[in-house]
């Protein structure tokens, strides 16, 4: 198993200037670290090749097959103003 290593070391080993602890905490929290850090005790832990991920840019959502057919009914808010057409709507 790889060493597991603190947010400042990562952000020293990734980024030319790392950015402020406050600001790590706060990626970690926002769940924009992959693969998420652990808390052990008062400080995280992660792995050396954790990389940054910008959840605005991209989705990084796993959709099975049953959300799928789910989507693809239309909202709850399509299915109360349109009853049965809502699934018509949708293509």
């Amino acid at each position: 198993m790889p060493k597991l290593m603190n947010l400042q070391e990562w952000a020293s080993e990734v980024y030319s200037t790392p950015p402020s602890l406050s600001t790590l905490r706060r990626w970690v929290r926002e769940g924009r670290i992959y693969p998420a850090p652990e808390l052990h005790g008062k400080e995280y832990r992660l792995l050396p090749d954790a990389v940054y991920v910008d959840i605005k840019k991209k989705k990084y959502q796993r959709i099975t097959a049953g959300q799928k057919r789910a989507r693809s009914a239309g909202t709850l808010l399509e299915k109360l103003q349109h009853g049965e057409k809502a699934t018509t709507l949708r293509r």
